[in-house]
């Protein structure tokens, strides 16, 4: 048996790994890196694996990095089934279409770009510069409207300049087909996916219908057993059971642990600890006559954090300023959580259920749909809290937002989960704690918020106890307190720093760990 380790390797993003035994293939995840554009994108182009080789394809969860790239399998020949949770392929309907979106958006505004700048160079031939009427006329030709690209015009005079087309990574059409791969199933119960080799999904605690997998095969009549954590998610957190910890008799002598790390070497605050932060940081900048900024991902945080804020609002904790879910896709998904009341923890059903109350509904909440309600909220300068993707503001409609109101320091951004490297949230987290660490003192930093520079006056508070992942501790409470007898452990989805540092921790406590580099195969013998 072999495991070759080909994405969230030594970093977060792009997860992805081929179990090779007997003569099956099975994937699991097919996950989208992010990042640096140019690298992202090329990451992203470069499909490691024939997808006509693998047998069937195992998925965690339905973040876009574990599952960003499945249209590009499908698309490339792929003739066997997605196997995953109900809930994550009831999820990944939405997050999917709303990935193509993104991809033929931005390849349609790249098209834009190339096109109006080779016709500005055009018609600024014989003299120095266009006026900024001439540009305007220009762009105008090239849109419907306002704001709408004319993707059919700029096609054409693309052709027709000889200019290079960008293309995006797959189109809705492609995320349409690949859903029709997608099969569904119940926790505990085993699935068939090779010859002799079956994969069960246990609640791995990160998001709705998030899963551990376990692996069971034989291969030379020896019996094998692999466990895929995915995405471990935190102890005591809200809406969803914690992470498992008892596995059948016959699962317990594990051979291969894939386990993520991406918090193997930090710790969080307790849930309990962030609620009360959250209260500090509304009510401070509410009395300073600001707003806050939550850049959330649209499936799994959006929802906790309205769950914590329905909770301080039931409580009086807090002002109670509008709260604005800016999210369409996070508003599509928080329907989903609401269909499926059956994975929900027993305090949500205690603290919401049982007292007629959605988790996700008060008084003072509003889950905007259009553009031009999104805009009204920008240009309100009256306190009110808005919640919106994406997470790590890369895109989306929190870029927007930020725009508007990252130049004020009555304004806080108040970041709930984790900030990939090269990101803008990074840049924002990273930047803002320089500025705090001199005391405010001298020119703010700048920030760049499509294509413009932005003073960076706004707080920055950030509050790990968001977090949908496990810290160090509670990643090595999953090991310990589980009922699993682990031989060797591949640790994974980590900046290195954090992947390295956890698997030397390991190693000193008694496990066996091990970090993969990206395309590196590890053999399993018995």
């Amino acid at each position: 048996m072999v495991v070759t380790f080909y994405g969230a390797v030594r970093e977060v993003t792009g997860s992805m790994h081929l179990l090779s035994a007997n003569k099956d293939h099975i994937l699991l995840d097919c996950g989208m890196f992010q990042g640096r554009r140019k690298d992202a994108e090329l990451k992203n182009k470069q499909f490691p694996v024939d997808s006509r080789l693998i047998t069937n394809m195992v998925l965690s969860h339905a973040h876009i990095d574990h599952s960003g790239r499945i249209p590009l399998l499908t698309k490339n020949g792929f003739n066997g089934r997605v196997v995953c949770t109900r809930t994550t392929r009831d999820a990944c309907e939405y997050l999917l279409m709303d990935s193509a979106h993104i991809q033929e958006s931005d390849a349609a505004y790249l098209n834009y770009k190339t096109l109006r700048g080779h016709l500005y160079r055009m018609k600024a031939s014989n003299k120095n510069s266009l006026t900024g009427r001439e540009k305007s006329e220009i762009g105008r030709t090239l849109k419907k409207g306002r704001h709408e690209l004319d993707v059919a015009t700029i096609k054409k005079m693309l052709d027709q300049y000889h200019l290079k087309t960008v293309e995006p990574l797959y189109t809705h059409d492609d995320a349409v087909r690949a859903l029709g791969y997608f099969d569904g199933y119940p926790y505990d119960t085993p699935v068939t996916i090779g010859k002799s080799m079956t994969a069960t999904f246990f609640d791995a605690g990160h998001i709705l219908g998030s899963a551990m997998t376990l692996i069971q095969f034989k291969e030379n009549n020896h019996p094998y057993n692999v466990l895929f954590t995915g995405d471990i998610g935190r102890f005591n957190s809200p809406v969803i059971k914690d992470p498992t910890l008892a596995f059948p008799d016959d699962a317990q002598k594990i051979d291969l642990v894939i386990m993520e790390s991406t918090y193997g070497a930090r710790h969080h605050e307790t849930v309990d600890d962030l609620k009360l932060r959250m209260k500090e940081v509304i009510t401070r900048t509410v009395e300073n006559g600001g707003s806050v900024l939550i850049p959330s991902f649209a499936f799994g945080r959006t929802q906790d954090v309205v769950y914590v804020l329905h909770e301080l609002y039931n409580e009086g904790a807090v002002p109670r300023v509008p709260v604005y879910v800016d999210s369409p896709l996070g508003n599509k998904l928080t329907r989903v959580y609401a269909e499926h009341p059956e994975v929900y923890d027993r305090e949500t059903h205690e603290t919401f259920l049982e007292k007629g109350e959605n988790p996700f509904s008060f008084k003072e909440i509003t889950y905007t749909e259009t553009v031009q309600d999104s805009m009204n909220i920008m240009k309100d300068t009256r306190p009110h809290i808005v919640v919106s993707s994406s997470g790590m503001c890369e895109a989306g409609r929190i870029l927007h937002h930020l725009r508007w109101k990252i130049h004020s320091p009555k304004n806080t951004i108040l970041v709930v989960g984790y900030m990939a490297q090269h990101t803008l949230g990074r840049r924002i987290v990273d930047q803002a704690a320089e500025y705090e660490s001199s005391g405010r003192q001298g020119e703010p930093p700048v920030v760049k918020i499509l294509g413009k520079e932005y003073p960076l006056l706004a707080r920055v508070e950030k509050l790990s106890g968001f977090s949908a992942h496990a810290d160090r501790d509670e990643l090595v409470r999953f090991l310990k307190t589980s009922n699993l007898q682990i031989r060797k452990i591949a640790v994974v989805h980590g900046e290195e720093e954090q992947s390295v540092d956890f698997a030397r921790y390991l190693n000193e406590n008694g496990f066996k760990a091990m970090v993969p580099h990206s395309g590196q195969a590890v053999k399993l013998d018995r």
